[in-house]
């Protein structure tokens, strides 16, 4: 029965997997898809190359603030919504808004809110007196990948936090009131009975948020296009530049499995540290 679902999966995923493996194996250009066999030379010079080595460095980067920021903002948002708030279903309608918007839409409305002239943060912090000037927020490569990582940091903390909404109500109240009366600090209750009750859902929050935060791509390029100075070149932008604006197709591919290897790693990481966390 599960037969045909194998193989639509094998199809869809497995074909397109190998065809790229090959290409990576290949000298192949953009205007011209089959090139002679060179091996690992493709794997060899893209851990040699300073442009590659650079872009993993701000992938990780990216991902490491984005998903950490993500998964704490939003499981303590959706331990606030758990509460018997006054309006809750008002509030958890409004937090899918974020993440409904288009990629493209928010990166748009970031570029204006960052806005050296007119953007409404310098306008904020200016008149609360945080700076004295406006700044060039995604114009200066020391705070452009942060700005970029807010503006993803916005979009998707509401996916994790309805992620661990729907888990909390799995959580047992008989449970947390007995903890609660046995005299279990709030930390503790959470640590011992909230936490190891999600942790599942959690993790796949953060296994796809890890997924998506290592191979970003829009965000960054309606914004940045991976600039100033590359300060904000992803992976992603480096296999397309290598691939479409190169025409190095083969080289290109070789660049695109070392995302696949990055996102198993990380994965790997989070799923570890979660693990941790839920086992003290």
């Amino acid at each position: 029965m599960i037969a045909p679902l194998a193989f639509g999966v094998l199809i869809i995923i497995g074909w397109p997997f190998l065809d790229t493996l090959w290409l990576s194996l290949t000298s192949a250009q953009l205007t011209q898809y089959t090139g002679p066999f060179v091996g690992l030379d493709n794997f060899v010079r893209a851990f040699h190359s300073p442009q590659v080595r650079e872009a993993l460095q701000t992938t990780i980067i990216f991902v490491a603030i984005t998903v950490t920021a993500e998964v704490v903002l939003g499981v303590l948002i959706a331990l606030l919504l758990d509460q018997p708030l006054y309006g809750r279903n008002v509030f958890r309608a409004l937090l899918i808004l974020p993440w409904a918007l288009p990629t493209v839409v928010n990166a748009m409305s970031w570029r204006l809110i960052y806005n050296p002239d007119f953007g409404g943060l310098n306008a904020l912090l200016t008149q609360i007196g945080l700076i004295d000037s406006y700044q060039s927020w995604i114009g200066s490569p020391s705070t452009a990948l942060y700005a970029i990582a807010v503006a993803d940091v916005w979009k998707t903390v509401p996916l994790v936090a309805m992620i661990t909404l729907a888990a909390l109500q799995g959580v047992s109240r008989e449970l947390l009131e007995a903890a609660r009366i046995d005299g279990a600090s709030a930390w503790a209750r959470f640590r011992v009975v909230t936490l190891p009750a999600i942790l599942g859902p959690l993790t796949v929050a953060a296994v796809l948020r890890t997924i998506e935060g290592v191979k970003v791509f829009d965000l960054i390029w309606v914004m940045t296009r991976g600039g100033p100075v590359n300060s904000t070149k992803t992976m992603s932008i480096q296999v397309y530049q290598e691939a479409f604006a190169n025409f190095r197709a083969g080289s290109g591919a070789a660049q695109g499995l070392l995302i696949v290897l990055v996102s198993m790693i990380m994965i790997n990481v989070y799923i570890a540290l979660l693990r941790r966390q839920a086992s003290q």
